[in-house]
């Protein structure tokens, strides 16, 4: 795989958009959240206070077990002090107190049972002694409940584990974990079954009716269950579907029309394409004939007039040479047509045999030449020409179509000139440089320059600006054929207003 290819796989991972989880997934996610976070707390403050209220128990049952055995060794000690020992004993070990002590009226240890080490933690209750109930810990570390119950002057102290029972506790905490956890997940299954009734399967059904008229249904059917927003919802939606199809149709009825339109225009462009060829034939003939039936007349007035026989022969020789004039400028308009009519051909170095190649022209010669053509003519005495060609340019034109053409734009410049005010001198500039594949020559004169109105049309046929008799209108229609049939093109620079600007384009020759 190339690295372009790669980075437009990237590009469209990267663009493809990200699947998120459904609405019922999503529902579902918060309502286990929001239980999450409020069971959590509720089941630690459970535990906690169930521990308590185990501690507490525990503690009471050893003050009243406590009571109990001291009520009992009290009684012994005052009613038969030789059997206290055997009472002690009796009522120490697993389920009864850890130590019980027995201690005199100076506060010396007269009798105990149980485990030297508890016995050697016990503190002694202070005199005179009382009933009282103390939080203790064994020898071990335990809780432990300490129980002093007087008997007569002596007192008896007795110790009994009050630490909770771990396993009892764990299993009330588990029952009660077991019932929110159950709890729980009825309520959700619950919550879930109620939104998707309310929310989910509503707006399921809304989806699917807007996705139908997506495709092509022209209504849309509002799901009638769901809560009040999801009624609105769908009425929005329906109203908004309504607009839409309303729109569509509006804009098919101008698409319509605008087809309809479309084909009216082209058929009047047509029209006005046939129009203007005919247009364009009228022009012509009418030039044609214009520039030729003067002629003729001429010299169907003179021919008469030679047949008279009373006339000098010097004046037939004059209306002879007349003839031959009017004859010849006949024959000007005639070529011209032809030569607008077939320009040359257009071929390229590039391809084809040696025979069908353009011949090729020096830019700098055909220029000089031109000038120098140009230059004895009287309209040129006033007129200082400025000529800026670049050396070897060369272009895919023969000699003598470049001078006709350059020769077509110099008079046209130098009659202009002398139009605008012959009295002031003028200047005349050629420029030929290349630009990358073509040259560029441009004929500049400071003359009064090509009317706007005309500068569209001025390679038109018997399109001129000169005076009636003065021109055909044909030169610059000729020098067109000339340069597009060498795959150039000729215009009026339409940015130069000091004047006028011809330019033409040429296909340049290495």
């Amino acid at each position: 795989m190339t690295a372009e290819a790669e980075s437009k796989l990237e590009g469209s991972l990267r663009a493809r958009p990200r699947v998120t989880p459904g609405l019922r997934v999503q529902i579902l996610l918060a309502l286990a959240g929001v239980m999450l976070v409020a069971y959590v707390p509720l089941f630690f403050a459970i535990a906690q206070v169930t521990r308590a209220n185990s501690l507490a128990y525990r503690e009471e049952s050893a003050r009243t077990l406590g009571r109990a055995v001291a009520a009992h060794v009290g009684d012994v000690v005052r009613t038969n002090p030789h059997a206290v020992p055997a009472a002690l004993q009796s009522h120490v070990g697993e389920g009864g107190a850890i130590a019980i002590a027995v201690y005199g009226s100076d506060g010396a240890i007269e009798a105990s049972a149980g485990a030297a080490d508890e016995i050697a933690s016990l503190r002694t209750p202070p005199r005179p002694y009382g009933e009282a109930a103390t939080r203790a810990s064994t020898h071990a570390g335990a809780r432990a409940m300490d129980v002093v119950l007087p008997a007569g002057e002596s007192a008896v102290l007795v110790r009994v584990r009050s630490e909770e029972d771990a396993a009892r506790t764990a299993g009330v905490v588990r029952g009660i974990a077991l019932y929110m956890g159950v709890f729980a997940l009825a309520l959700l299954v619950f919550a879930y079954i109620a939104l998707t009734r309310a929310i989910v399967k509503p707006i399921e059904q809304l989806a699917g009716a807007a996705d139908r008229v997506a495709k092509g249904a022209r209504a849309l059917e509002v799901p009638s269950g769901g809560a009040r927003e999801i009624a609105e919802l769908g009425a929005s939606v329906r109203s908004m579907a309504s607009r839409l199809l309303a729109d569509e149709e509006a804009m098919r009825l101008k698409v319509d029309e605008l087809t309809t339109t479309t084909r009216h225009l082209g058929e009047t462009r047509e029209q006005l394409e046939g129009s203007e060829r005919m247009a364009s034939v009228g022009r012509l003939a009418a030039g044609v004939a214009h520039e030729i039936g003067n002629p003729i007349a001429a010299i169907m007035g003179m021919h008469d007039l030679i047949d008279d026989a009373d006339i000098p022969q010097e004046t037939r020789d004059d209306f002879l040479r007349r003839m031959r004039k009017e004859t010849e400028r006949i024959h000007v308009v005639v070529r011209d047509l032809l030569d607008y009519a077939r320009p040359e051909p257009s071929a390229t170095w590039e391809s084809g045999p040696p025979s069908t190649r353009p011949a090729v022209a020096d830019v700098a010669d055909v220029v000089a030449d031109a000038i120098a053509l140009v230059k004895p003519q009287k309209e040129w005495r006033g007129v200082e020409v400025t000529i800026d060609v670049a050396s070897g340019l060369r272009v895919a034109l023969s000699p003598q179509r470049l001078t006709q053409v350059l020769l077509n734009l110099l008079l046209n410049a130098a009659a202009a000139l002398s139009q605008a005010a012959p009295d002031r001198p003028h200047t005349l500039t050629v420029r030929a440089r290349r630009d990358g594949a073509r040259a560029r020559v441009e004929v500049e004169d400071d003359g009064p320059g090509v009317p706007a109105e005309l500068r569209d049309r001025i390679f038109d046929p018997f399109v001129t600006t000169k005076e009636v008799g003065a021109g055909t209108g044909l030169g610059l229609s000729v020098c067109r054929g000339i340069v597009e049939g060498a795959s150039g093109r000729i215009f009026v620079d339409p940015d130069h207003d000091a004047g006028a600007r011809f330019v033409v384009e040429l296909p340049a020759v290495d």
